[in-house]
């Protein structure tokens, strides 16, 4: 199976990518399953998704929480299964990056420690500027880290953990984006 993962702030175009990227795998008959956390159709995710909707550091912690639970069952439920081809996650482990402080570096090396990697983990690092102005666009309620000044200090705090990460420029043409990361994941098909 192959497992790729986008990742990105808000408005990076992780679903844009996702969506092509799928299609690309299924047009060459290949099953493809998209998870994009939080998911919707679990307890966790669906948790997580409400406190992202809130302020405060409850709902911080909470959403935090929730969220990797939400990746976790993912991993567990998709990643063993034969009949999956490729399987894509959408905001995976770097969710580690809203955690404050050094918890968070340490919280990510336990991760990445146990859930599975690949050298096909994308991250599309876009301006906090060009985030807010594609989330504006958007006809989609905001959530709690979606503003200029978490943005910036989420993208600051993702330098600490995608140095070994495929970082494609976010702020490129759609097209361009797409045309990287096929290229990648092509070398490893």
């Amino acid at each position: 199976m192959k497992f790729i993962v986008i990742d990105g702030l808000d408005g990076s175009g992780k679903d844009t990518q996702i969506d092509l990227l799928a299609q690309y795998y299924r047009n060459q008959g290949k099953n493809v399953v998209v998870r994009s956390h939080p998911c919707d159709d679990n307890k966790y995710g669906r948790k997580s998704r409400q406190a992202l909707q809130k302020t405060g550091k409850f709902n911080h912690i909470k959403a935090t929480i929730y969220f990797g639970l939400d990746a976790i069952r993912s991993v567990r439920k998709y990643s063993h299964d034969d009949k999956i081809d490729v399987l894509i996650f959408s905001r995976y482990i770097l969710a580690v990056m809203y955690l404050p402080g050094v918890v968070n570096t340490i919280t990510y090396k336990i991760v990445s420690a146990v859930l599975p990697t690949s050298d096909t983990m994308f991250f599309l690092d876009v301006t906090p500027e060009e985030s807010l102005k594609r989330i504006g666009s958007r006809d989609e309620e905001i959530e709690m880290f979606e503003n200029m000044e978490s943005l910036t200090k989420n993208r600051e705090n993702s330098k600490k953990f995608t140095y070994n990460w495929n970082v494609i420029d976010g702020n490129q043409s759609i097209e361009e984006i797409n045309r990287q990361i096929i290229d990648r994941c092509t070398e490893y098909d």
